[in-house]
């Protein structure tokens, strides 16, 4: 992934699409046998008993019945699983987008030549937005470099949705209007929307033909700054995004009846390459403690976000920058790789542009005026309120373990991200005294249009290792193999998800199939072990690696009673974002975290008094 640009013979973004192999199908007995493994930690004996006749009698019946016609589905579909995943998670959710689908985060830069500064969010934005203007450039050429686990490459498909991409609601189900092309398909939009003081601008990107410059781009973000400046707020019609999906779209249907305008200038963000918001906030943040930013990423002012764009790019007033993404269209990866490349970049040139000051004669931003009336303004009104009781309620802790990192884990011979999913389950099981179920993403980009499958770390091996750490008559000789125990099962687990046999999804299709037929719901998805493992979208723990990389992000908990867990591991530190809901008194994302460390602590410990 370092390597951006494709060398001597330059490979095409997405020249391997039509090579990769389809998404294959796992075998039932396969999936139901994981299952049952999954289900365990969480059962009673007799409540397991009646689990395993339960899913046997799924397995020879209607599971069998359902199974075939999903092997019929892969037949005809490259992808059997791709417009069922997209509607089912993301297009016919109806709770609000913003909170609790997005992801947001932090951007890196303050680590190095972009510390918290006052006067510099403009001259930044503009070099920011150039780089990001390079990215998008390098994918429309397609002279971004295809990424490849070894020598086998990866999907692309999802880097087509970073630009120009937007969910847009539906009163039982949104959609995702996409409006990229490669300069091969044809033209593509070059506008920039800037969401200012809840006031919409929008400028062209390019000028005859050439990407604006840093300098450019400053003298067009400076005079929207100069349009907002001691002027009353616009009506803040963003904030329309952050509401429950149908309510978002009776609103939405409602603006475009009072006028056709309203119409066009929706078509406008809609299409737009990405949104830049210009965030009078001073989230203050250091390298070992990015809470504010991380915060007011996720949580900020809905009057500043269209919550529905594939990418906003917040630039808050003490020169520090976030993000904030809808998860419909792509995985954080795609942002992480894009977000690295521009880290990277602005480390490479110190933070600085070199090139010319020089800007052009071209037009000034034009500003887009929505024609409002009284319902419109309570609409928004009530958006915002729900929006902002939510908001008030998550709770975000976003910290550096410094005390070692990958470098460290990796000499002891052991996988640094299953290291911190077992210091997870450990902290979780200490704090709460049960295990968590948990939900890991794994990558299947390895097949045609592929993107996650469910990776479940509360295994019954890693409850065994948490019970051994928690009892005081344990040996570490036997913590120890309780420990390499549960890391190995997590690795096979992982390996076996990422390659397209998992259990998660198959049972998702399964499930799918016979909903589609209108039959009765098959016995094995009402069964109270499904939804206490954390099938059906349940989990306690909703986690993921971001990666090797500079870069983070942060969700919020899957459910009520939960935690999400986002995390980045580097040669010399861990930095992880944690959330949870206040008004959930039994979870405390603090307490969590500060469990977690030591359990981090605790298993260093014991992988050195030992020669694993």
């Amino acid at each position: 992934m370092a390597n951006h640009l494709s060398e001597s013979l330059p490979e095409r973004t997405f020249q391997y699409q039509s090579s990769l192999p389809p998404l294959p199908v796992p075998s039932l007995e396969g999936s139901l046998s994981k299952y049952l493994e999954a289900v365990q930690p969480f059962a009673s004996e007799k409540e397991f008993k009646a689990t395993v006749d339960i899913v046997r009698k799924f397995e020879e019946g209607v599971g069998k019945e359902l199974h075939q016609k999903l092997l019929q589905r892969a037949k005809t579909k490259k992808n059997w699983l791709e417009e069922w995943w997209l509607d089912t998670a993301y297009l016919e959710v109806r709770i609000p987008s913003q909170l609790n689908v997005n992801f947001g985060g932090p951007a890196p830069y303050l680590e190095h030549f972009w510390p918290p500064a006052e006067g510099t969010h403009l001259q930044r934005a503009s070099i920011t937005t150039w780089h990001t203007l390079q990215y998008w450039n390098m994918i429309r050429t397609e002279r971004l470099a295809p990424q490849k686990i070894g020598k086998m490459a990866l999907d692309m498909d999802q880097f087509r949705m970073l630009f120009c991409t937007c969910k847009v609601p539906g009163v039982t189900k949104d959609t995702i209007h996409n409006y990229f092309k490669t300069e091969r398909e044809g033209p593509c939009p070059s506008h920039i929307v800037v969401i200012c003081r809840g006031r919409f601008f929008i400028f062209d990107a390019l000028c005859d033909g050439q990407i604006l410059t840093p300098a450019e781009l400053f003298r067009q973000l400076s005079y929207v700054q100069e349009c907002c400046e001691g002027e009353p707020e616009g009506d803040g019609v963003a904030a329309l995004t952050s509401e429950e999906r149908t309510r978002w779209a009776k609103a939405r249907e409602y603006l475009i009846g009072i006028d056709p305008h309203n119409k066009t200038i929706l078509e406008t963000i809609q299409s737009s390459l990405f949104v830049i918001c210009l965030d009078e906030t001073k989230p203050y943040s250091s390298p070992d403690n990015y809470t504010n930013v991380t915060l007011e990423s996720l949580t900020g002012n809905p009057t500043l976000r269209w919550g529905d764009k594939a990418y906003n790019s917040i630039v808050f007033s003490d020169g520090t920058f976030g993000s904030t993404c809808d998860h419909a269209p792509y995985d954080a990866m795609v942002l992480v790789s894009m977000c690295w490349y521009l880290d990277q970049q602005i480390k490479a040139t110190e933070g600085k542009w070199k090139g010319s000051d020089t800007v052009r004669p071209m037009p000034l931003p034009e500003e887009l005026v929505f024609t409002v009336d009284e319902k419109v303004r309570s609409d928004i009104s009530h958006a915002k309120q729900q929006y902002l009781e939510a908001a008030r309620d998550l709770e975000v802790v976003c910290y550096a373990f410094t005390a070692f990192g990958k470098a460290a884990i990796k000499q002891k011979n052991l996988h640094p991200d299953t290291f911190v999913q077992m210091a997870m389950q450990l902290a979780y099981y200490r704090v709460h005294r049960r295990p968590g179920s948990c939900y890991e993403t794994a990558m299947t980009r390895k097949f045609y249009h592929g993107r996650t499958e469910t990776m479940r770390p509360c295994t019954q091996e890693a409850v065994n290792w948490c019970k051994a750490m928690m009892d005081p008559k344990c040996s570490d000789n036997i913590k120890r193999k309780a420990m390499l125990l549960a890391f190995n099962k997590h690795n096979k687990l992982m390996a076996e998800a990422q390659d397209g046999k998992g259990f998660d999804r198959h049972l998702l299709g399964l499930y799918l199939i016979a909903k589609e037929e209108g039959r009765p719901t098959p016995d094995l998805f009402m069964d109270p072990l499904y939804a206490r493992s954390g099938g059906g979208g349940n989990f306690v723990l909703s986690s993921s690696l971001v990666g090797y990389t500079t870069v983070l992000g942060a969700v919020a908990p899957m459910v009520r009673h939960g935690y999400g867990f986002f995390y980045r591991i580097r040669d010399d530190r861990i930095v992880v974002s944690m959330s949870a809901w206040k008004s959930y008194r039994q979870t405390d994302a603090a307490i969590l975290f500060n469990n977690f460390t030591n359990s981090l602590h605790e298993m260093f410990h014991l992988a050195t008094t030992s020669q694993l």
